[in-house]
């Protein structure tokens, strides 16, 4: 289907994603004073099954009086498969539509689920008189089949923004051998995630889409998180679920460019506008230092100037043309 798409940020920063218990007020509460890019208040895994017709109204009266300023506020709702997501959908957008951003959408398994969603958002939009199209979608990646299907359902709606990679689901899915989430399993020399973080991360950028790592559950082992966050980080991915105060600084840290890097991207960019200038001499390349930068230097230095910029970094170096 095609739906209305207003001008709309689909590319929000989201180095951190925390998921907070949409049954918990006090979580709620304390969730608005973190550093998080994004916040995704949990209708799913995270709430009882007896808990969550509550906790709808529960997440409507945190975003509609809560203080989210500066974070992307998500809704994750059932999934597809459950007699919840309709109710879920409907009591979250019909209440506080306007002061939402997107709905998660756990389980995706073919493009028809994320349509389904697209649909029913747009009827409530219209039947209350919301702007149609404003709120995202997210598509969360956990079983086999979601990731056979992942181009499919990339391409499934105007409304998606992310791709998000669920592994606790997805490793039961395909008999991972381990217990432990987001841990190499035992006899494999390579990483077992690697194929799947990169079909993810293909079909991200093949649509325009952010891609997002999902969570890391020993909560209080920070080095750890470090670790396997920069793994998703070295590949190209925007950003982490985090699932505690203690990881939102380290995914802030590990999916923002270093200082140095910054300044670097933000140099490149400076010598490449000048040296193809009428004063820099209409050129295709230069140096920069010791460094040749050309036309596929520039477009790798905006990747890493818009994550720095996006993060808020200040620059600490100054382009100076060079003298003729």
């Amino acid at each position: 289907m095609t739906t209305p798409t207003p001008s709309v940020n689909r590319l929000r920063p989201r180095r951190s994603c925390l998921a907070v218990p949409g049954s918990n007020p006090r979580f709620l509460e304390k969730a608005q004073g973190l550093p998080a890019d994004q916040v995704f208040l949990d209708l799913e895994d995270a709430c009882a099954p007896l808990a969550k017709e509550g906790a709808r109204h529960t997440i409507v009266d945190a975003l509609n009086n809560g203080d989210w300023s500066g974070k992307t506020r998500v809704v994750r709702v059932n999934d597809w498969t459950t007699h919840w997501t309709y109710r879920d959908v409907i009591t979250v957008v019909e209440g506080a539509g306007p002061n939402l951003d997107c709905i998660m959408l756990p389980k995706v398994q073919d493009a028809q689920q994320v349509v389904a969603l697209d649909l029913l958002l747009t009827q409530i939009e219209k039947t209350m008189g919301f702007e149609a199209g404003r709120i995202g979608i997210e598509a969360q990646i956990e079983n086999a089949k979601g990731l056979v299907n992942i181009d499919d359902i990339a391409a499934a709606s105007p409304r998606l923004e992310t791709l998000i990679f669920g592994p606790a689901d997805f490793m039961a899915s395909i008999n991972m051998k381990t217990l432990v989430v987001g841990q190499q399993p035992p006899g494999y020399p390579a990483d077992a995630y690697h194929y799947i973080l990169m079909r993810i991360l293909m079909a991200a950028r093949a649509h325009d889409l952010q891609a997002i790592d999902g969570p890391f559950l020993q909560i209080r082992d920070v080095d750890a998180y470090r670790e396997v966050a920069g793994r998703a980080a070295a590949l190209g991915f925007d950003g982490k679920w985090v699932l505690h105060p203690g990881q939102v600084d380290a995914a802030n840290e590990v999916f923002s460019p270093s200082q140095e890097d910054y300044d670097h991207a933000e140099l490149i960019l400076d010598a490449y506008d000048w040296c193809t200038s009428e004063e820099g001499g209409r050129k295709g390349s230069a140096m920069l230092g010791d460094e040749m930068i050309d036309e596929a230097s520039r477009k790798m230095a905006l990747v890493i100037a818009g994550k720095g910029r996006a993060a808020g970094m200040r620059r600490t170096s100054k382009f100076e043309a060079p003298e003729a």
